[in-house]
């Protein structure tokens, strides 16, 4: 798939809550095909500690509005400075990056996407995907609070929104792995982007369910090539770039002790 480095423009910023904003981008250009599981390594300005772009998953890619969504979580000098942006403001973006979910072959599939913290952003375009192809997805979104679970309102308009919460003040209490949707529903696919501790339980209940399973890895990246190998990955196939491999790797590819 073609690459490219263009100066996007802001539409807007919203700010979720003091740690999460959703940045809204375009140019006068049609947007170049992008795939749910992709990502975009955005250059910072004015950050004298920034030196490297930063890759951010796609959050969502409105066709209608000609529209890329970037939902950031603002935890370090570049990305705070990403929080600050304004309508009109430009972001030179080099995307769309690394690989793909996998679509499922018929709509008769009942497929879990489980999402935590900010690695919810990639499964919304997931399950927009999901939704044209005739499948309607469950969505499992798990966060510490209420307060911290992410666009909820979006993710009903393609699937049915299951939520956990640590503190039990929405949704049920506990982890994503103990939620009661993973005994009502026989999956057969399971899509997942979070916390890694999180995505190795998901990926240690599927793997026990004999249920297909893809991760979105979130290794640290630096080029988005495959040039420095900052994000390598042990699998049963050597060493990978999950920059350029991935970041969606099926879970029998990992070497996780799961």
């Amino acid at each position: 798939m073609k690459k490219y480095v263009s100066d996007l423009k802001v539409v807007s910023v919203e700010h979720i809550n003091d740690k999460y904003v959703l940045i809204k981008l375009t140019q006068d250009e049609r947007l170049p095909e992008m795939l749910p599981g992709q990502f975009v390594e955005i250059r910072v300005d004015g950050s004298p500690s920034t030196f490297l772009r930063r890759p951010i998953s796609i959050n969502f890619v409105d066709y209608d509005t000609n529209q890329l969504w970037l939902l950031v979580a603002a935890i370090g000098d570049g990305t705070r400075r990403m929080a600050q942006l304004k309508a009109g403001d430009v972001l030179n973006c080099m995307f769309p990056l690394g690989n793909c979910f996998t679509m499922p072959e018929g709509a008769s599939e009942k497929i879990l996407l489980v999402g935590g913290g900010v690695g919810v952003a990639p499964l919304l375009y997931f399950g927009k995907k999901l939704c044209d192809a005739g499948i309607t997805p469950v969505f499992l979104l798990g966060a510490r609070s209420g307060k911290d679970l992410l666009l909820l309102d979006e993710f009903k308009k393609y699937g049915r929104v299951c939520v956990t919460t640590e503190d039990g003040s929405m949704g049920e209490k506990g982890f994503v792995t103990n939620h009661s949707v993973l005994n009502d529903v026989a999956f057969g696919r399971i899509a997942t982007c979070g916390p890694k501790p999180m995505m190795a339980a998901v990926a240690r209940y599927a793997k026990a369910k004999g249920i297909e399973c893809e991760v979105s890895l979130e290794n640290k990246m630096a080029c988005g090539l495959g040039a420095c190998l900052c994000c390598v990955e042990k699998t049963t196939e050597g060493n990978v770039c999950v920059c350029k491999e991935g970041p969606v790797v099926n879970i029998k590819k990992l070497l996780w002790q799961i």
